[in-house]
C-alpha cells in the first residue's frame, strides 16, 4: 500500500536503512526544528520518491495554538527561503491553490500577503524610501477547473513578458500525520507539482520546465484517509494494506483528512508564509517594516 506524503521529511523516515547520497543536518533554534535534506545522487533520490535538490523542512508549535502578528519565526524562515533564492532579478511569487476550497486556499491568501513592487521603480521609488526594494511580481492563477489553462501555461506566459529570474510556489502539501498539519513548513528548490496537497496533481512546475529556479514553499493541510488508517493500523501485508484502502476509499474514491479548525490554520499559515516571503526578497527592510508597508 503507497503511503502518501509530500513531505521529504516523512519520505526519508519510511526509508529504514541508511542511504547513500545524501546529507541531513539539523538544528534548534527559538522554538524551532530545522532540518535540511540534500538529496545529491540519482539513487537516492529513487530510494526516497523525491528529485535531488535541497529540502527544508520547519517544525513548531501548532499556528492554531500558537501565533503573533510580529512572529520571529517570520525572520528565521525567510532566511531559509534566502537561501535558496537568486540573489537579484525579478522573483515571480505564484499562489497555486483553489480559494473556494479552504484546505487548497494556502497558496492564494499566501500571495495576497506578499508585497508586488515591480511597478515601483525610478523617482517614485527613492521619493517614498522603496528604492531598495526587490522587483517582485505576485499572480494567483487559479485551478485549471476554474481557468481552462494549465497554471504551467500561465506562468511560462508571465516569464516571457516579465524575465522573472524566479518562481516562488506556494501550495498546500498532503502529510502522513495528523500532527504535522498546520505546524510544519516545507521549503525546496526542486519545483512543485500544483494540487498535490489535494491529491489532483497537474503538470510539474520546476527548473526544468520552465528554464529558472523554481522554489517551493509548502504548509500540509491534509493526510490522505487511507494513509491515516494505515499509519494507526500498521497493516501486517500489503494485501491488507489494500483491503483497509478499500474499506477506507469506498469504490475508488479518495478521502482526505482536515482539521476542524482548517479556517484558522491557513489564515496564519498563509499569513506566515506571505511575510516571510517578503523578508526573503527584501533583506534591507525589517519584518516589522515590511508588516507596515504590506497593510
Amino acid at each position: 500500500m503507497e503511503i502518501r506524503t509530500d513531505l521529504a521529511l516523512e519520505a526519508r523516515e519510511l526509508v529504514k536503512e541508511d542511504i547513500k547520497g545524501m546529507k541531513m543536518t539539523t538544528e534548534s533554534t527559538a522554538n524551532m526544528k530545522i532540518t535540511k535534506m540534500e538529496v545529491l545522487s540519482q539513487s537516492a533520490a529513487e530510494s526516497l520518491g523525491k528529485d535531488k535538490g535541497t529540502y527544508i523542512t520547519c517544525e513548531f508549535k501548532a499556528l492554531t495554538a500558537d501565533f503573533t502578528a510580529a512572529d520571529e519565526r517570520l525572520d528565521i524562515i525567510g532566511r531559509q527561503i534566502r537561501e535558496l533564492v537568486p540573489k537579484s532579478g525579478t522573483a515571480l511569487v505564484v499562489g497555486i491553490g483553489n480559494h473556494n476550497i479552504t484546505p487548497d486556499a494556502l497558496g492564494p491568501l499566501a500571495a495576497a500577503k506578499v508585497l508586488a513592487t515591480r511597478h515601483i521603480s525610478g523617482d517614485l521609488a527613492q521619493s517614498l524610501g522603496l528604492d531598495k526594494l526587490r522587483s517582485v511580481c505576485v499572480v494567483s492563477p487559479g485551478v485549471l477547473g476554474q481557468t481552462g489553462i494549465e497554471v504551467s501555461e500561465l506562468i511560462s506566459g508571465i516569464i516571457e513578458k516579465t524575465g522573472a529570474s524566479c518562481i516562488i510556489a506556494v501550495d498546500a502539501l498532503a502529510s502522513r500525520r495528523l500532527n504535522r498539519l498546520g505546524c510544519t513548513v516545507q521549503i525546496s528548490d526542486t519545483g512543485i507539482s500544483p494540487g498535490a496537497g489535494v491529491g489532483n496533481n497537474r503538470r510539474v512546475i520546476s527548473k526544468k520546465t520552465t528554464g529558472i529556479p523554481v522554489i517551493g514553499i509548502g504548509v500540509p493541510t491534509v493526510v490522505d484517509a487511507a494513509t491515516l488508517a494505515a499509519d494507526l493500523l500498521s497493516p501486517d501485508s500489503e494485501e491488507d494494506g489494500e483491503k483497509l484502502r478499500a474499506m477506507v476509499e469506498p469504490k475508488g474514491q479518495m478521502m482526505v483528512v482536515t482539521p476542524r479548525e482548517i479556517d484558522l490554520l491557513i489564515e496564519r499559515a498563509s499569513f506566515l508564509i506571505g511575510m516571510a516571503i517578503n523578508v526573503a526578497l527584501h533583506p534591507d527592510f525589517t519584518a516589522e517594516e515590511l508588516l507596515e508597508l504590506s497593510k
